[in-house]
């Protein structure tokens, strides 16, 4: 589900300056570690700080939490999941800034967040969690858009996951083959503010950013409670959001 500007400048104003405060930090910290409440995973290619993603950024910019409960986030969410209470498991901030070469192979949520026996569980039997992703800039076909395959595109097993993990992030943007049919992906644009919502088991990838501009986005993930049995890094992270938000 797409909703374009849900967000006006009032939101994204301030969540742009969090983010150009993370990438700064990302450029001292030069490795990936924990650092002010949040987990900075940094790469290094040819001397520069690639700034892969900030997970929990909202422990180091508190006001990028404000954003995760918003009701404009948590309600749909709340509604998709069936409950009236969730876990907000994820506030990330994905970095693709011109040039840096960062991109996402096809792949599924629900990989992140079952990592083995006893960590992930689905209690109501849709996936127990819903992902949104916020646009901070907006998202044209030339700076690393989000595509998505539609079920009968790829090969899943009986549980609606990836059949063979190598096409989890092995395959290739724009490969064809009979396991990942990239030629029917949809891709998604829209200007900033707007918010995209899915679910664990839609298959999902983007390409590197080849503009001149950043692109931009803010993760903020929900599960049902009860589903998830991971401790996440960062500070306060997997904190419980009640039906009327903020």
């Amino acid at each position: 589900m797409v909703v374009p500007a849900l967000f006006d400048e009032r939101v994204l104003a301030p969540a742009r300056e969090a983010f150009g405060r993370l990438h700064a930090t990302a450029q001292r910290l030069r490795a990936t570690q924990d650092h002010a409440g949040a987990r900075f995973v940094l790469a290094d290619r040819g001397g520069d700080v690639v700034v892969q993603r900030v997970v929990w950024a909202g422990g180091a910019e508190p006001a990028l939490l404000d954003i995760g409960a918003d009701p404009r986030l948590v309600g749909p969410a709340l509604q998709l999941l069936g409950s009236d209470r969730c876990e907000q498991l994820l506030c990330q901030a994905h970095f693709k800034m011109p040039g840096d070469g960062v991109s996402f192979d096809w792949h599924q949520d629900v990989q992140h967040r079952d990592k083995g026996p006893g960590t992930w569980r689905d209690v109501n039997g849709r996936g127990s969690y819903v992902q949104t992703l916020l646009a901070i800039d907006e998202m044209r076909a030339d700076n690393g858009p989000l595509q998505f395959l539609p079920r009968d595109a790829v090969r899943l097993d009986a549980r609606g996951r990836l059949r063979d993990a190598h096409y989890d992030y092995g395959t290739p943007m724009g490969d064809g083959d009979a396991a990942v049919d990239a030629r029917r992906a949809e891709t998604v644009t829209g200007p900033a503010g707007s918010v995209i919502f899915f679910g664990p088991y839609a298959v999902h990838g983007s390409t590197p950013n080849r503009s001149s501009t950043p692109r931009r986005v803010l993760i903020n993930g929900y599960a049902c409670p009860g589903a998830n049995g991971r401790v996440y890094p960062g500070a306060g992270s997997g904190r419980t959001l009640p039906a009327v938000a903020g």
